[in-house]
């Protein structure tokens, strides 16, 4: 035990006289063959509203070498400056210099673009160049942005005089704006609307949307430049079908003869709402024709505690719907609550939503109260169904509440339904026969979409197929010639739902 000490000042004395032993990947390679290499050689982005920054994109900066190399310099080339920022290695700055990148290690990158306010309405390119110099190499990344400028609207705006919104530039809407009552908001054909999450249109007065359109008249355009459509603000790929991203557009009590004819609505937490609650006369109405509700739900939205998103939501209003498609409702397709109106006339309810599991019926309605204020009125309720599909993920896509009180009110005939609680032909307690054969009712059979969820992947196409039960089935109706996509509908036997079968 005596001799253990000095052995281990010795081995210690011996082991500072060796050579430091420096790990590989920490030596600095000066080659000039050592290049960087890069997750892409481009940073996209795609439709930029001028005014307001992007979100931040992430480019990495590899080394594949074994050792490590050090980047002279990281800079911008200014071709338009201000435009772009960077956070390079967590900081924020515009450049960079004496950066080390270990062997087999790996650079981050974040870089964000605000193109800055300008008069072109035309969408528009902004390029520049983020340059690195290492070991006497020139390399760069491509950092490319198409900028659109926009109108802006809110938080809190306030439109006061009759006005209308042009389309020459998109629309951005933030908070709420409201339209005063007696006020008439037109929205020119061809409009986009994008809404910041948590955005809406409240319109106390009017809203029309390509109100002059006759549809015993309407002609067939060259494509769909006549769509008014509304979205959230979030462009990038991945949010294009998630729903919730903005509120949606409500009327109130004191709103009157709206008009929106072809409208898209897609990606919000409720489509179009009259909040009606204590039944006011005459309740407000909305006259929806040749338009779209997709990728609706309010998962975390409560109208006065009787329910959450949906396609269209009646508070005690009435809603006039012609040739729509409804499709990918979290809640609800259509909804009415406390009474009102709901015709429903050639249009296509393809409920699936493949993305969650949804247990309410897409057409579901009750005659109780909106909410626990006193009413103006007694509670009235009309549901009227011609020439549709109304079809879905679930076996019970009806839902009368109360039905023993309005069942005299409720007409459904020449449609194509999924239903088991009303399939019967007889009237039951609570149950009206849809089933009866006098009513010209298709029950349970598939519509066969020619691309659907049920049937197929990916994109859907709720056109009919060749084979579909729901061909030749309709009553036609003058007043709605042609369908969602303007195509001429036969005269004799028109197809039920939105569209007139796909020919072979």
């Amino acid at each position: 035990m005596r001799f253990l000490l000095p052995l281990l000042f010795i081995c210690s004395a011996l082991l500072c006289l060796l050579p430091g032993c420096e790990p590989k990947e920490d030596l600095l390679i000066t080659d000039a063959s050592a290049k960087l290499e890069f997750s892409r050689d481009t940073v996209l982005f795609d439709t930029v509203f001028a005014q307001v920054g992007t979100v931040s994109k992430r480019l990495w900066v590899y080394n594949r070498n074994s050792r490590a190399v050090k980047v002279d310099q990281i800079r911008l080339a200014d071709t338009n400056p201000g435009t772009y920022s960077l956070i390079i290695n967590g900081d924020e700055r515009q450049a960079a210099s004496g950066i080390e990148i270990r062997g087999k290690d790996s650079l981050l990158i974040l870089v964000k673009a605000r193109l800055g306010a300008g008069n072109i309405n035309t969408p528009f390119l902004v390029a520049e160049q983020l340059l690195f110099t290492t070991n006497g190499n020139e390399q760069d990344v491509k950092l490319v942005a198409y900028g659109q400028n926009a109108y802006f609207h809110g938080p809190e705006e306030r439109i006061s005089r009759n006005t209308t919104w042009p389309k020459n530039r998109p629309h951005v809407i933030y908070g709420v704006v409201v339209v005063d009552a007696g006020v008439t908001l037109r929205i020119q054909p061809g409009t986009r609307i994008y809404s910041h999450a948590g955005a809406a249109l409240l319109v106390r007065g009017t809203l029309l949307i390509n109100e002059n359109t006759s549809p015993a008249t309407e002609l067939a355009p060259t494509d769909t430049a006549t769509f008014v459509r509304f979205q959230g603000d979030r462009l990038e790929p991945f949010y294009s079908d998630i729903p919730g991203q903005w509120a949606g557009i409500q009327f109130d009590a004191s709103s009157r003869n709206n008009v929106l004819n072809f409208t898209e609505i897609k990606n919000a937490a409720f489509g179009l709402v009259i909040a009606n609650v204590r039944n006011q006369l005459p309740r407000p109405s909305v006259t929806v024709r040749n338009s779209v509700f997709r990728n609706i739900s309010g998962a975390n939205l409560a109208f006065s505690g009787n329910g959450s998103g949906g396609g269209v939501i009646g508070l005690s209003g009435d809603f006039d719907l012609t040739n729509c498609l409804f499709t990918n409702c979290g809640e609800y397709a259509v909804r009415g609550i406390g009474g009102g109106s709901f015709n429903l006339n050639h249009c296509t309810v393809a409920n699936y939503t493949p993305g969650f599991r949804r247990e309410t019926a897409s057409l579901h309605f009750t005659t109780e109260p909106a909410s626990d204020e006193p009413l103006s009125n007694p509670i009235s309720t009309s549901i009227r169904i011609r020439n549709s599909i109304v079809w879905g993920s679930i076996p019970d896509e009806l839902f009368f509440d109360n039905s023993d009180l309005y069942r005299g009110s409720i007409d459904i005939r020449n449609s194509l339904l999924r239903t088991r609680e009303y399939a019967s032909a007889a009237d039951a307690p609570g149950k009206p026969g849809l089933g009866n054969a006098a009513l010209s009712n298709i029950i349970n059979e598939n519509p066969k979409f020619k691309s659907a969820p049920d049937n197929s992947a990916g994109r859907y196409d709720y056109r009919l197929d060749t084979l579909s039960p729901a061909s030749n089935k309709a009553v036609y109706n003058p007043l709605v010639p042609r369908d969602l996509l303007f195509k001429v509908r036969n005269t004799a036997t028109p197809d039920l739902g939105a569209y007139e079968r796909v020919n072979p």
